[in-house]
């Protein structure tokens, strides 16, 4: 690796003892490697249409779920699952292959199936930074890999197979876009190591309208020259820890070129970005110059900043999982436009579900800060501080602020200030400034010059020390939340944990700048000078290690030249050093395109700092690359503490080499761990494919389809739980196989006859979460402690040779000491304390330290789940251990003796507040003898009954048709188990439509009965991590705070308005419920519940909302309330705030007595006016018949008369119609003779209808002239 703008000249020839340590150092490994071939894993992201098809890589950007399984599981008629669900899939899956010796080989992969071999993969959801939108949560689903033919060409001529690949599903989660995923075998078959990779949503893809997908922030370009690498200086990588899916890195010289990733860089894309390039200069923004260099980047969950001379721009990525609509940006944003910008400085952290980013001016505004905030994918800037600036409140004439770093947890800004009086030297002072109170003050004065500390590992600075001439010049500062660790650098390295008293670490020396820092945040840091060297140092000691250039580097690199490892060559350069999830990291044993691949975690048996990692630019033969690779810290620290002390001694004709062990222990073990998920609070379900019911046991596109379905129906499940009414199971799967639990036998009967639909079985155990994980021998990475909450282990220590000595104290028998001690720092010790109890276990040479951590309720009130964690660490060092204890595995050795833990103290994520709707209708059932339900029963949310009114007394206000007394007297009849004892019900009727049959009903209304049902309502608290539920026996405050009569019609009440519904102060007659508690709120608004409360009992008095409804229907009138129960400010047992909002469904209302006297005024009158309707048309009926019958008679009368005016006039015609009258009687006649059948009555009517039918008369007819016959 090679200084910017220096020739390095070529690995030069080592002495012979330094060659002789090397092949000492690697023999044993060389040979364990010859034993076994290295395999690796190789995965590969695939679409859901190019499944099966060979060297097809896709990129990870779509994000909506896929209607592609639907038609599939319609299929499955007789299978576990219901058809009629909506099953949708993800848009990718995980092809899984592995290689061997850095070669893919389909005999070594075939081999491993046939033996057994089965890939698990493990997908961890990273949590969302906005927790007001998405639940906080550590999600994880565990995947088993199923087995799939690819598509093969002509020349495959073998009966089964000839390339296989193994698939499984890659889910996507609503509020997640970072995802890390780990493989690992299922021990069979090949050996090959676990590997871990990220699979992060690239939200700056789109797909063109040529179907290739393309970046939106530029143009992809796909050279990379020499020369915008090669002696080009190293910058830093800033981004968001642990949230940014896509890293972005400038400084490429003259070029609008940045480096873009969302594989950690493991792959890479060289980006150029579409902005203007102009600059608008002004008298205020002083420049020496035009460049369209890309100076400072930053990253973030879904957006990106850029700094280009003193303009500042960003770009938000388009991520539907993370923002209701689609907020991505069409094109580069210029914020800031009036302002000149010198530099951007990163907030690591997240904070009160925003990011943040600051911008340094120059110019007009210098002295001031424009502080970003990054929520949802929007972009605001202030201007700080918000009255004076900087310079005039520490009262100065001018002033320059170096560097800024925010603190989250105190909302403060930790300011670098540099100030000069006339022609005099520059100070430096760090000032404070909180956002909340508008209030700075200073709060350290860096020296003017280094001090001098000569032989000195460190130096407390206290004003009295000697000073070199050397002046001091800061660069930066630098802050880490959980172990409250400040450290000012530039030339020196200061460092403290209270920002006041600061420790000078000798070590790094005075003629070397530091250009920036990289930390884990997890206890180690690594630097790097202006001359591209590059340090180390644990967070919390004060020796700092030279890891390049350095005697161990020249061993390290001497070694992987010798075995021609392609992570590194004789001719590279650094383009940047970075830490990456704070884990331990492995050499990439794959190939260095691989896709979505790098180093993992090293399994061991305890927790250790993490490798920084490099992105290093390789010439090799006039061809240059990138490539990613761990910075071996433990090798190097090894490497040279090994050149550095050792001994030759002569015996006789030869020499012997031997090395000094300063380690003060020799095993290094954790023992007695306990379950972790109850202190990590991870969730994990577990997934397995369907069986297939095909001989060569190979998966079908349908049963990946299906595979795709589930997982995502599993994931649909967990986010659908949480609701306020808890389910009789404390599991989110019971719901889905409650109804087919007990087929499961007939579902095994058909796949063992291969009967099944769809050619798959599944399996209703294969899709569960996971409640019992086991510790692996290893400090968690993080720890969550509520309110009194303990987590202890154990570390036992193996002591190098002698370690024990025998001491006699007086007045006591001899004590056993020990030369190995453990240390435990606190970062805040009046938060958490720590208790040590030693064992020496003399025969065995070893000690065991027994360490509990333990929370002191003191530092933290009450927050919802998963919210404003304070975040403090505890860091475990074994005395004289730091940088000179390792452990050897077989894939790396390890460094031992320190151990840091990140705490988050206050509620955990995964615990809930829910209404407990079995036990409470239970217990009412119990208590008031009986449970009336509604007439439309919903088994999602039972009805509880108002107000008892079946016997003695009625509602009030309401008609009631009661039963006789007899009946009343009856109990309740009994009824099977399970289910409510049948009660006739009391319906309130309209009285239009009651009727009276037997013995005589009566009518009444009364006073409120003196025993109304009382509603008792009892809640859970349940741990979605561990799968506890319980009964909250804490205190509460219970508020009706929105209702309606109907869902439809729920509305949200105004504080007023809850204040009046809920207060025992009430004086406007307004209360909903009251109860006979008489515990209140410190200011007695609100009646403080718990467990053992008598209940609540419903009013509605006159001016409550739920006064007066009127019936719908037949039915008495219902109403929905929206109760909220909280603990906050009553409950002083737990951190959590516990809030939960749910309806309760009452029925059985009473109505008013206006509206009740209105209903009987009107019911009473239609029902008399009905009767007496009835009365007097029973009594007219028979005259109005007779009328009718006379009044008919007389229109036949007076149409029969009408016929005689016309009988002068018509005797020709009448003639000739008796004639036709004749002969039409004789046909009649005659037909009825051979009928013989019909009387005389008929045929009269036929004649009389037949004449009906002849035309009438004319008026005036002539008659026809008499002729001879």
């Amino acid at each position: 690796m090679f200084p910017a703008g220096l020739a390095w000249p070529k690995v030069r020839v080592l002495q012979v003892l330094w060659a002789l340590l090397a092949v000492l150092l690697a023999s044993r490994r060389l040979w364990a490697l010859k034993d076994f071939q290295e395999c690796t894993w190789h995965v590969v992201l695939n679409e859901f249409h190019v499944v099966g098809e060979d060297g097809v890589e896709d990129r990870f950007f779509e994000q909506e779920p896929m209607d592609t399984v639907g038609k599939v599981f319609q299929t499955l008629v007789d299978s576990p699952v219901d058809p009629n669900e909506e099953y949708l899939g993800f848009p990718y899956y995980l092809k899984i292959n592995y290689l061997c010796d850095q070669k893919l080989s389909q005999d070594l992969v075939r081999m491993g199936h046939l033996t057994g071999l089965k890939p698990l993969v493990l997908v961890t959801f990273q949590s969302p930074v906005n927790f007001y939108r998405w639940k906080i949560e550590q999600l994880q689903i565990q995947m088993e890999a199923a087995p799939f033919r690819s598509k093969v060409s002509e020349e495959c001529i073998a009966e089964e197979v000839c390339s296989m690949s193994w698939y499984t599903p890659m889910p996507i989660k609503n509020g997640s876009v970072v995802m890390h995923v780990d493989i690992s075998s299922n021990g069979l078959g090949t050996f090959i190591q676990d590997k871990g990779f990220h699979v992060n949503i690239n939200g700056f893809l789109k797909r063109d309208h040529d179907d290739s997908i393309v970046y939106t922030v530029g143009e992809e370009l796909y050279n990379l020259s020499p020369e915008h690498f090669v002696g080009i200086s190293s910058r830093p990588l800033w981004y968001t820890v642990d949230q940014a899916p896509v890293l972005i890195l400038g400084g490429i010289p003259n070029e609008k070129y940045v480096l873009m990733t969302d594989t950690s860089f493991k792959d890479h894309s060289l980006v150029e970005l579409s902005i203007d390039s102009c600059w608008v200069g002004s008298v205020y923004c002083p420049h020496s110059g035009f460049t369209a260099t890309i100076y400072d980047t930053i990253a973030t969950e879904s957006t990106l900043f850029i700094r280009q001379n003193q303009l500042v721009y960003y770009f938000t990525g388009t991520y539907t999982t993370l923002h209701e609509s689609n907020r991505g940006s069409d094109s580069w944003v210029r914020v800031l436009a009036s302002e000149c910008i010198k530099k951007l400085c990163p907030a690591h952290f997240h904070a009160n579900g925003s990011e943040y980013v600051m911008a340094l001016t120059v110019g007009k505004n210098e002295g001031f800060i424009h502080f970003g905030t990054i929520t949802d994918g929007q972009v605001s800037f202030e201007m700080l501080p918000k009255q004076w600036s900087v310079c005039q409140q520490i009262a100065v004439y001018t002033c320059n602020i170096i560097w800024s770093e925010y603190i989250a947890g105190e909302h403060t800004l930790l300011l670098l200030v540099e100030t000069g009086y006339g022609g005099s030297s520059k100070l430096y002072q760090v000032v404070n400034y909180n956002r909340v109170t508008d209030e700075m003050d200073v709060v350290y004065k860096v020296p003017e010059f280094v001090p001098e500390a000569r032989g000195l590992e460190f130096l407390m600075i206290l004003g009295t020390e000697t000073y070199t001439n050397t002046p001091m010049v800061p660069k930066g500062i630098s802050f880490n939340p959980y172990n409250n660790l400040i450290f000012i650098w530039g030339n020196f390295l200061l460092q403290s944990s209270d920002k006041e008293n600061f420790i000078y670490l000798a070590d790094f020396p005075k003629e070397q700048t530091i250009k920036y820092i990289a930390r884990s945040f997890l206890g180690n840091m690594a630097i790097v000078t202006e001359t591209e060297e590059i340090w180390y140092l644990v967070e919390g000691t004060y020796r700092v290690y030279q890891l390049f250039p350095s005697r161990g580097w020249d061993v390290h690199m001497s070694l992987q030249l010798m075995q021609q490892s392609s992570l590194y060559a004789s001719n590279e350069t650094m383009v940047t050093l970075f830490y990456e999830d704070n884990k331990l990291y492995q050499v990439p044993g794959g190939a260095l395109g691989e896709t979505l691949g790098h180093p993992r975690r090293a399994d061991t048996s305890s927790p250790g700092p993490g490798f920084p990692l490099q992105l290093v630019y390789l010439m090799y033969k006039h061809e240059g690359r990138l490539v990613k690779r761990p910075m071996p810290v433990e090798k190097l620290l090894m490497y040279q503490q090994y050149t550095n002390h050792y001994d030759l001694e002569r015996k006789g004709n030869y020499s012997t080499l031997s090395f000094t062990n300063f380690c003060p222990f020799s095993v290094m073990r954790l023992r007695n761990l306990p379950r972790p998920q109850r202190y990590t609070r991870q969730e994990r379900y577990r997934a397995r494919p369907p069986s297939i019911l095909e001989r060569s046991g190979f998966h079908t596109k349908n049963s990946l389809a299906i595979y795709q379905g589930l997982v995502y129906y599993l994931l649909w499940l967990h986010s659908k739980y949480d609701k306020p009414y808890a389910d009789p199971v404390h599991d989110p799967t019971w719901r889905w196989w409650r109804n087919n639990k007990q087929d499961k036998d007939y579902f095994f009967f058909l796949a063992s006859n291969w009967r099944s639909a769809g050619g798959v079985y599944i399996d209703m155990d294969s899709y569960e979460k996971i409640y019992n994980l086991e510790p692996e021998y290893e400090l968690p990475e993080r720890i969550f402690l509520d309110k009194g909450t303990e987590y202890s282990f154990t570390i036992f220590l193996s002591a190098q040779g002698r370690s024990f000595r025998a001491q006699a104290e007086l007045g006591s028998a001899f004590q056993l000491q020990t030369q190995v001690d453990v240390g435990v720092v606190l970062a805040n010790p009046g938060c958490i304390e720590a208790l040590v109890k030693q064992e020496v276990l003399i025969n065995r040479n070893s000690v065991l330290f027994l360490i509990t951590l333990k929370d002191k309720k003191l530092c933290y009130d009450q927050g919802i789940s998963g919210h404003h964690l304070m975040k403090t660490s505890m860091m475990v060092n074994v005395v004289g251990s730091s940088g000179l204890c390792f452990q050897e595995t077989h894939l790396e050795p390890h460094m031992q003796g320190n151990l840091m833990v990140p705490v988050l103290i206050g509620c955990p994520p995964g615990k809930r507040l829910a209404f407990d709707i079995t036990y409470t209708l239970e217990y009412s059932r119990r208590q008031n003898k009986h449970y009336f339900d509604c007439v439309h029963v919903d088994p999602e949310m039972p009805c509880f009954l108002f107000r008892d009114s079946v016997c003695p007394f009625p509602s009030p206000a309401q008609f009631t048709a009661l039963l006789p007394p007899p009946l009343c007297a009856l109990p309740p009849l009994s009824s099977p188990a399970g289910h409510p004892p049948f009660v006739l019900r009391h319906l309130t009727f309209p009285l239009s439509v009651l009727s009276f049959s037997g013995q005589a009903n009566f009518f009444s209304w009364s006073q409120p009965p003196s025993n109304p049902i009382v509603f008792y309502p009892f809640f859970l608290i349940q741990d979605l991590v561990t799968g506890d539920s319980g009964s909250f026996q804490g205190s509460y405050v219970l508020l009706v705070v929105g209702g309606g009569p109907t869902l439809e019609s729920i509305r949200d009440y105004s504080n007023d308005e809850i204040y009046r519904f809920n207060s025992p102060q009430d004086k406007t007659n307004s209360l909903i419920w009251t109860t006979r508690t008489t515990r209140t709120t410190k200011d007695s608004a609100y009646h403080i519940m718990s467990y053992e409360s008598p209940g609540i009992e419903w009013l509605c008095l006159e001016n409550s909302p739920c006064y007066d409804n009127v019936p719908r229907g037949i039915f008495s009138p219902e109403f929905f309330f929206k109760v909220l129960v909280s603990n906050r400010g009553v409950d002083t047992s737990t951190y959590c705030n516990y809030q939960l909002t749910f309806l309760v469904h009452i029925h059985g209302l009473p109505l008013s007595s206006k509206r009740a006297l209105f209903i009987f005024m009107v019911s009473t009158s239609v029902f008399v006016g009905l009767v007496i309707f009835y009365i007097i048309f029973c009594l007219l009926w028979p005259l109005m018949v007779k009328g009718c019958t006379m009044l008919r008679w007389k229109i036949n009368d007076i149409i029969a008369s009408d016929s005689y005016y016309y009988c002068a006039s018509i005797s020709g015609i009448s003639s000739m119609s008796s004639l036709r009258h004749s002969r039409q009687g004789s046909i009649v006649s005659s037909r009825v003779e051979e009928d013989g059948a019909e009387p005389r009555e008929a045929m009269e009517g036929q004649l009389m209808t037949l004449a009906s039918h002849l035309p009438p008369p004319p008026a005036t007819i002539t008659p026809p002239l008499q002729g001879p016959s």
